[in-house]
Order: C-alpha cells, then structure tokens, then sequence
C-alpha cells in the first residue's frame, strides 16, 4: 500500500497563497515519491486551484475538509460530495477532533457522513481519538472502540482503499505535544485489532495515518511504526518548505 502524506490546512490560506504553496510543493517533491501519495486538503475556496494542479498527477490527491451527507438540498453554507467530486476531491475527512469537540458534530451525524461518503464511492478519512482526560483514565482502548464502532456499526467494506482511519490524539493537535512510539504503536495496534475483527483479513491493508504535531523531525520515526501507513498535518503542513521534508521523511 502506498503511504499517505495528508496536508489538512484548515480554515487557512486565500486562493492565491493556495496556488503558490502548491507549484513549491510539487516543485520540491514531483519526482521525489517513491511509493507515497500526497493529498492536500484545502478549505473549499482553494480547493479548484489546487485541484487543477494536482489533476492528472499521479501521486497527488485532492480531498474535502467536510461534507454534508445527502446528494443536494437546502442545506444553506454546506457543500455536497457531487459538488466535490465535480472539483476533482478524491477523499473527504470525517470526525475531525475539531468537527466533534469545537462544532459539536455527534456519534450519529458522524456515521452518517461515513455511511454516505463510502455510498457515493470517495474515499473516507474518518478521524478519531482520545482527550487527555480520557488518556488519563487509562480509557484509550474504550474510546477508540466505541468512535470506530459507532462510525462503522453498519458498513460493509468492499475495498480496503474505500477507508482511511486517523488516529489523532486530541491532547497533541496543535499543542507541540507527540505521542511517545509507545503511545502510537498502542492506539495503532488497537485500532488495527478494532479493523480486523469488524472486517476480517482486508483490513489489515486500511491504511491508519497518526496525525497529531507531526514535524519534519519525527515524521521519520512516526512512519517507521508497525501499523503507521501514513501521517496527517496540521500546521506544519501550511509551509510548503516544512510539509516536503515531510512528506520526503
């Protein structure tokens, strides 16, 4: 399976900052990759102008921060999947820590959004993770088990490239703070364990990104964890200098 190099930038960037970070990165990494897929996901204004750079680029992605679950409607300042897709988005993120903690998105609403994502054939990053209380009570295991179970209670896996889980421990987005190996090795495996049993033997080819302070000076390490098939970034993805010794980690 390819490693997946994700570029979340968040509600950041104009369209013009959208397209100069895009030409330096694939200028900086273009035929670099080796057996990498780089995905960026931009707020929705950018998303054309970097979707007509990266379109026909074979290792490069395109992909939606958010979606609302239904085909088209009066759904006033949501987007659809159609409308995605039509912009070349290949992948769409679900349960962002920021999606549930900050905007209040439930279980329900987030299972949806996965149910129907998988429906419509796009590929689903569906992100979860614990709170540092939550790490604190020794109940990381009970929360990823009940994040995965209520998101994929009642899906049916077909293709392993169908789904993306990302493993974001709250308590390290944004805050300088990484999970120790200890702690990714752990959650990954748990997660991996979760996938297999809920899927059989397909999902041990779902790809589990760690996203959570990823920095070109652990991104080598991170990587070179059992079940670490990928990282998810956040502000270090928002300089195009910075995510390429990322993504060349």
């Amino acid at each position: 399976m390819k490693t997946l190099i994700a570029a979340n930038w968040k509600m950041y960037k104009t369209w013009q900052e959208a397209k100069a970070y895009t030409q330096e990165l694939l200028n900086l990494t273009q035929d670099k990759l080796e057996n990498r897929e780089v995905l960026i996901l931009p707020s929705f204004p950018s998303l054309k102008v970097v979707g007509d750079l990266v379109a026909e680029k074979e290792k490069y992605s395109l992909g939606g921060q958010n979606f609302y679950p239904a085909q088209e409607g009066a759904f006033t300042g949501e987007v659809s999947l159609l409308q995605l897709k039509d912009l070349g988005c290949s992948y769409v993120l679900v349960g962002h820590s920021e999606r549930r903690h900050v905007l209040n998105e439930s279980e329900k609403f987030i299972a949806q959004k996965v149910a129907f994502g998988l429906e419509q054939k796009i590929k689903v990053i569906l992100c979860v993770g614990e709170k540092l209380e939550q790490k604190e009570q020794g109940r990381v295991k009970d929360v990823l088990f009940d994040q995965l179970n209520s998101a994929l209670k009642a899906i049916s896996i077909c293709s392993a490239e169908e789904l993306v889980i990302a493993y974001e421990p709250v308590w390290a987005i944004g805050t300088g703070k990484v999970a120790t190996e200890q702690d990714i090795l752990e959650a990954h495996g748990l997660i991996r364990e979760f996938l297999i049993e809920r899927f059989g033997e397909i999902a041990k080819d779902i790809r589990i990104l760690y996203g959570g302070s990823v920095k070109p000076n652990n991104a080598k390490a991170i990587l070179s964890l059992d079940n670490v098939n990928g990282v998810l970034v956040g502000s270090a993805s928002l300089d195009a200098q910075i995510f390429s010794q990322i993504v060349l980690a």
